[in-house]
């Protein structure tokens, strides 16, 4: 099923003119390729296009609405043929020890090359390995997609002209040499000349290409992180020195593209000059040779030149130009090709009745193959059914590592791993994809109705699917929006349950949510669910460890010690903090509510097979589009972001008067010279020749260039001042699109578009002006001409406009799938499913595309028989009234009339052309989003403000979007100065949902307000540099600073350790870093600021307990004159604040101290700590009350000495 596709449920619900041939992908229906049908109409695209315009003209076109591509250009089939032309091409290249060439594989492919290497693209970034994923990014893998590709629509079309052009020259030549002798010589020297220099000119693109692109790439890979981050940038006030940043590294890549576009303005002067200057030199050569030229030679070498300088000074260096920009494309995708990817490992794919173990022995592995620093040594262990390994140690000991050895992703340097069966795997940062909840944790299975509601209910997602307005219908964003961390966790887990496999591998599942859920997830899923199962859990929450069967302890990728619970506890190591988190009851082996016989038993009996799975259901909803033509107000702004009117208007003169002038000076040569031609006014070649002519295509690539450059800054500086909202509404492959796709049109197809429009709309008018000066009559057809050429571009542009715009829209996917969802994709061996639906969405493209390409043919051939109309009738014309005209004056108005009809048809197919205007109204779309509040009022707050950091809320009710649930429902509270508050409460009731009353803050803006708080987010967000660049990406600070922040977070030693130590470069998104060191990374960022009021929303939620216990030491102390707001699910951490708040749904349940809390057992803080067992309820009420006690005593004598309190046990 095309899941982008809204469906049609019934055929009569398809416009008329696609109700002959249809066909149906899913629940949607598509009408077939007119090729495709048994009994294909005329090859004569007109007889299946005409009502096609016609529907167009009539209403806005739908994406189902286009004719499906070809059987034969289906992306799959053109995907895979391409691959194993490569594959072939590497195994060549292996046995000779060369390296492999993509070019030879596309041009095994040939002309199909073009509509599958995006296919082949995204084929291989699923099979990337976790290095390679750190080698390349988001950016550089969308400006692949968008640009690179695209070169290979554009070389095809001018390809042909490699050879045909130096065979036409020389036919020319032969003619002219028949015709005037050996004068012709001189002309076709200069031919030969300029094609040198424009052969040279195609060097010089090559090189600037392979500038640009870098370029490209690093202010896509910077836009991407933006994106990504924009959250942070917005607590951090980043927004300005980012948009500096990003102009910036625009203008550098400016700086290369300007050189191309002087190139490509160079090679349009010497393309309209060059006949000009060929038949100079010609006439020239042929007075000084005393050779005698009649007026009708004149005309038969005036029309040889013209054909042959289409061909010579146009097409020729275009297809140089654009072949050198092509191989410098290939170049970069056979580089993105060649990555390291993740070995196949047969012994993954065995079938689930065969022997099922994880067997480990004598395990060495690294990441870099460079460095070869081992990531883990020496690790040995058996894991078989029904018995579950738990996986604990601080951060960064190599617990992901660990399980990402087992999915194949790491290189071994010695030792065996043993992965039998089928694995499920759940990454530490939950991974969801866009579409329902259904679809993420179906994802591909059958849905089954009984086992799916034993795994919601197993999974604690029962009361979250009823508090969503669709419950399970309801459509995730691209971030995942609007899950809780909580919720996307438990989706993932779902998703691994739901798929009944034998191997479990859970990366610290249990963090992101509350102890409450925290137990029900153990116990009913782990413990139950999985019982009969391979399960790996990797895990800070110690309190579960007496219910593992056997328990494995890493510390810098070694073990530390393995064996059970009961061996732990003999062992000295961590033995305090392990028998302080787990003396409690062994966890229920069976749920109250439903047996876990039965359980296991319907998820036994619902085994996957074959048959079992299907499409995975992927949303894209296209974005909104406009109707029809472009409007004159996206005109206006994209000229005049360049520069003035003023400006613009004396270009259009001094064009108008360069052209004018030499046709006005040529009609009436032959009246002067008579039938023959002796001499030759010098003024001629100053007229063809002027000295506007190479300046005026210069000016105007520079001032369209700038226009691009302005429109991108604008939309830079637009996005970031625009709501959180917009953010969760569109993707970021959609946001990208506009910065990648849109603005690469506009840096360079544009600019030469309206170049050669503007160019060929004077050559017409000076024709026209010569031809009617010439022979008054002529002006009745040529205004009758200019009238169905007018009507018959209207009736184009309103369909073409439709589709282009379907196909901008169309050409992206979500790109959250790449990085973060690699890993998962690879574990549950779904490649093959994505890579179906990103075929899907290529035919989409593909669909629109090719109609536009087809419509664009079909209108060229309806211009080219009402110009033929008209040569005949001016022929016959000349034929009436020859006794009344000269012999000159019938030769000029039929080369005119020719030359009329290929420059008018060119003219009118540019101006259609302008479709790529849809790019600059994208553009400018994204310059007038809705804004947020100002970033600076009138009022500026004081510097020292605010001194105490006391926060109230008054009455407040908050909700992320306006058409959204209420997620603080009258909320009043408040903090009073450097108190220390804990938020707690269920897992997605609106903890993270912290703001301050806007009656508080109107008066200052947003900038002002939150300079002055930091914010540690429960998401951590780095961005591709230096350790040094993330903590200070601005150069703020003093690098001794820096280092305190690092030893003040537990990362000093690890970070020295480092070979680049602060300038070490981190990986997109800091995937070279374990989560909970990227966590403590943005937290030791946020403690550098200096803040009064710092919030932390589970910022150590990924760490190991006793780095946590480090973490409230330096609340407690560091930061004792800090207010600050810890948003946490680890109760353990609470009972040193100095009040803790308790939310449920939004509404503030309960707000006093810990020990008043945590000794009422009506109070739902209680309740939550009988969750974690009596014993460890127990010792947190004690720890509660010792704090209470100490913080009195502190405070009296405080108030006697008359100094601050450091409230800390």
């Amino acid at each position: 099923m095309n899941p982008s596709t809204p469906g049609l449920p019934v055929h009569d619900q398809l416009p008329e003119f696609t109700q002959t041939h249809v066909h149906q992908v899913g629940d949607t229906i598509q009408p077939s390729h007119p090729l495709s049908s048994p009994f294909p109409p005329s090859p004569n695209p007109s007889q299946w296009i005409n009502p096609f315009f016609l529907f167009g003209h009539k209403r806005r076109l739908k994406e189902n609405e286009i004719h499906s591509v070809l059987p034969k250009d289906c992306s799959q089939h053109l995907g895979e043929e391409l691959q194993g032309y490569w594959k072939q091409e590497v195994d060549r290249a292996e046995e000779n020890g060369e390296k492999p060439s993509l070019k030879k594989a596309i041009i095994k492919c040939y002309w199909k090359s073009c509509l599958l290497s995006s296919i082949f693209i995204f084929f291989e970034a699923f099979h990337l390995s976790n290095l390679a994923l750190r080698k390349t990014t988001t950016g550089q893998i969308v400006n692949l997609l968008s640009n690179d590709v695209k070169r290979f629509d554009q070389v095809t079309t001018f390809l042909h002209y490699l050879w045909v052009g130096p065979l036409q020259a020389i036919a020319v030549t032969a003619l002219l040499y028949m015709e005037i002798g050996i004068s012709c010589l001189a002309g076709m020297a200069i031919l030969i000349i300029l094609l040198v220099l424009q052969s040279c000119f195609g060097k010089l693109f090559s090189s600037l290409r392979s500038k640009t692109t870098a370029l490209t790439d690093d202010r896509i890979k910077t836009m991407s992180e933006v994106i990504t981050g924009i959250r942070t940038i917005k607590m951090y006030a980043w927004e300005k020195s980012f948009v500096e940043l990003i102009t910036t590294l625009r203008r550098d890549e400016i700086s290369k593209i300007l050189k191309s576009s002087y190139l490509r303005g160079m090679n349009l002067a010497i393309f309209f000059a060059a006949s000009k200057i060929m038949i100079f030199i010609t006439f020239i050569i042929a007075v000084v040779l005393n050779n005698r030229i009649t007026v009708s030679q004149v005309f038969l070498v005036v029309m040889l030149f013209e054909t042959v300088r289409f061909t010579g000074t146009l097409y020729f260096p275009m297809a140089i130009e654009k072949v050198s920009e092509a191989v410098v494309s290939i170049n970069r995708i056979k580089d993105f090709l060649l990555l390291e990817e993740i070995p196949l490992h047969d012994h993954q794919l065995l079938p689930s009745d065969g022997e099922t173990i994880v067997d480990v022995q004598d395990l060495t592995a690294f990441w870099d193959k460079v460095t070869r620093t081992p990531a883990l040594k020496g690790l040995s262990f058996t894991v078989r059914p029904g018995e579950l390994l738990a996986v604990v140690g601080p951060v960064g000991a190599g617990k992901s590592s660990l399980l990402s050895a087992l999915l194949g992703e790491l290189s071994l340097i010695q030792g065996n791993v043993n992965v039998h069966g089928r694995i499920a795997y759940v990454s530490q940062q939950p991974w969801v994809f866009p579409g329902t909840v259904r679809s993420n944790i179906l994802f591909g299975k059958k849905y089954e109705e009984d086992r799916y509601k034993e795994v919601i209910k197993a999974c604690a997602l029962e009361k979250n699917l009823q508090n969503l307005k669709e419950r399970d219908q309801t459509v995730i964003g691209d971030g995942g929006t609007p899950l809780s961390e909580g919720q996307k966790a438990r989706i993932s887990l779902a998703r691994a349950v739901y798929q009944d496999a034998d191997i479990y591998l859970l990366d610290d599942p249990l963090s992101a949510v509350d102890v409450e859920v925290s137990r029900h997830l153990f116990e009913q899923c782990i413990c139950q669910a999985l019982k009969d199962k391979v399960t790996i859990l990797v895990t800070h929450q110690l309190q579960y460890l007496k219910a593992a069967s056997k328990i494995l302890q890493l510390e810098n990728g070694e073990m530390v010690e393995k064996g059970p619970y009961t061996e732990f506890l003999k062992s000295r190591i961590d033995s305090d903090s392990l028998s302080k988190k787990t003396e409690e009851p062994e966890p229920s082996s069976k749920s109250p509510d439903q047996p876990q016989e039965s359980f296991t038993q319907s998820m036994k009996d619902a085994a996957p097979e074959d048959h079992d799975t299907e499409d995975i259901l992927v949303k894209l909803p296209l974005e909104d589009y406009s109707k029809g033509q472009v409007g004159c107000k996206t005109y206006k702004n994209y000229f005049t972001a360049g520069t003035h009117w003023s400006i613009i208007i004396f270009l259009i003169l001094v064009n108008i008067a360069a052209q004018v002038n030499k046709d006005i000076y040529f009609a009436l040569c032959p009246h002067r010279q008579g039938n023959e031609m002796k001499t030759i006014d010098l003024n001629w070649f100053k007229c063809i020749y002027h000295p506007f002519g190479i300046t005026r295509s210069l000016v105007l690539f520079y001032i369209l260039v700038r226009s691009s450059q302005i429109l991108h800054n604008k939309m830079v500086e637009s996005i970031l001042r625009s709501l959180v909202v917009f953010f969760d509404r569109n993707s970021i492959g959609r946001i990208l699109n506009r910065f990648c796709k849109d603005i690469g049109l506009m840096d360079d197809l544009l600019p030469l578009t309206f170049q050669d429009l503007i160019q060929t709309f004077l050559l017409v008018i000076g024709v026209v002006i010569v031809m009617v000066a010439m022979i008054p009559w002529t002006v009745i057809p040529l205004a009758l001409l200019g009238l169905i050429f007018f009507l018959l571009q209207l009736y184009f542009l309103n369909t073409s406009g439709d589709v282009k715009r379907l196909e901008c829209a169309s050409d992206i996917f979500p790109l959250s799938i790449f990085s973060p969802g690699t890993p998962t994709i690879q574990a549950y061996k779904a490649k093959q499913k994505f890579q179906k639906l990103f075929e899907t969405c290529q035919d989409l493209h593909s669909e629109s595309w090719l109609m536009l390409l087809t419509m664009s043919q079909c209108f060229a051939m309806c211009l080219d028989v009402v110009c033929a109309i008209l040569v005949i009738g001016v022929a016959f014309g000349a034929l009436i009234l020859k006794e009344s005209w000269t012999p000159g004056q019938i030769g000029l108005v039929l080369s005119l009339t020719l030359t009329l009809m290929r420059m008018f048809q060119w003219c009118v197919r540019q101006s259609t052309e302008v479709n790529m205007m849809m790019s600059a109204e994208r553009v400018i779309e994204y310059t007038e989003l809705e804004k947020e509040e100002p970033w600076e009022l009138d009022f500026r707050p004081p510097a020292y403000w605010p001194d105490n950091g006391m926060i109230a809320f008054n009455n407040v009710n908050f909700k992320y979007s306006p058409d959204g649930p209420l997620v603080l429902k009258d909320l009043t509270v408040s903090t009073k100065p450097k108190e220390k508050v804990c938020i707690v409460g269920k897992t997605g009731a609106g903890k993270s949902t912290i703001s301050i009353d806007k009656n508080l803050t109107t008066s200052i803006g947003l900038h002002d307000l939150r300079k002055k708080m930091s914010v540690v987010p429960q998401e951590p967000v780095l961005f591709i540099g230096t350790m040094k660049k993330n903590l200070d990406p601005f150069k703020e600070h003093k690098e001794e600073d820096l280092w305190n922040a690092l030893e003040e977070v537990q990362l000093k030693e690890t970070i020295q350790g480092l070979p680049g130590k602060m300038d070490t470069e981190l990986a997109e998104s800091g995937s070279n870093l374990s989560v909970g060191q990227r966590q403590l990374l943005c937290l030791a960022r946020a403690i550098l600021r200096k803040s009064r009021i710092l919030i932390m929303d589970e910022a150590t939620s990924n760490v190991d307990p006793r780095t946590d216990e480090l973490i409230q030491k330096i609340i407690h102390g560091t930061l004792v004159q800090c207010t600050v707001l810890t948003i946490t699910n680890r109760l353990s951490s609470v009972v040193d604040s100095n009040r803790i708040m308790v939310l449920d749904s939004g509404k503030l349940e309960e707000y006093d101290k810990p020990h008043i809390l945590m000794h009422n057992k009506n109070s739902l803080l209680y309740k939550m700590a009988q969750q974690l067992g009596e014993t460890e309820a127990a010792a947190l009420a004690q720890r509660a009350k010792e704090v209470s006690l100490l913080q009195r005593h502190i405070c009296n004598t405080s108030a006697i000495k008359g100094h601050p309190a450091n409230l800390r046990v």
